[in-house]
């Protein structure tokens, strides 16, 4: 590969990498046809972008990047595939359909997920429970909305306890 080759493929690995919120370091080599075409298949409806990188060039956009990359850096031994996302658990998601289908790859190698790095196959529990930006949105909303109707429901049945003894006592004095 030429040098302004290497140059160009790395300007868009850094572009790609900027272009979404977490990247996951993920092994491929092993992979069959068939298991690599369901795997991009996948990749594309759970709207992840899915690159084969090579390291060094991995390692040099990631360099060229603002931010503290330095513990990914082991981890670029091998095949090396990229996959980028802007929901930080979709990825993590992905991979574990394949590993309860039985395949043992893709594996995880790492991942930059919002501003933190995980290390090794065993982060892919941690990374799927991480909830998106949506998600955690939506459970400050439920929490907020929760004493809001307590308070609704509390005046209403609060309301009809009233008019009970008002009608009580109303009859009572008769």
């Amino acid at each position: 590969m030429k040098k302004e080759d290497k140059g160009i493929a790395i300007e868009n690995i850094a572009k790609t990498i900027k272009e979404y919120g977490c990247f996951y370091l993920v092994e491929t080599a092993g992979l069959n046809a068939e298991k690599t075409s369901e795997l991009r298949r996948a990749c594309f409806n759970a709207d992840v972008k899915l690159l084969v990188v090579k390291n060094t060039l991995l390692h040099k956009a990631l360099e060229s990047i603002e931010g503290d990359f330095a513990e990914l850096y082991p981890t670029l031994k091998g095949s090396t595939s990229l996959m980028c996302a802007n929901v930080g658990n979709a990825p993590a998601k992905l991979l574990k359909d394949f590993i309860k289908k039985g395949d043992t790859l893709p594996a995880l190698k790492a991942a930059y997920v919002e501003e933190t790095v995980y290390v090794g196959a065993d982060q892919l529990d941690t990374l799927a429970a991480i909830k998106s930006k949506n998600e955690l949105i939506a459970d400050v909303i439920a929490l907020l909305q929760s004493p809001a109707k307590n308070v609704v429901s509390a005046l209403t049945s609060g309301g009809s306890k009233l008019h009970g003894i008002l009608e009580t006592l109303s009859k009572k004095e008769d």
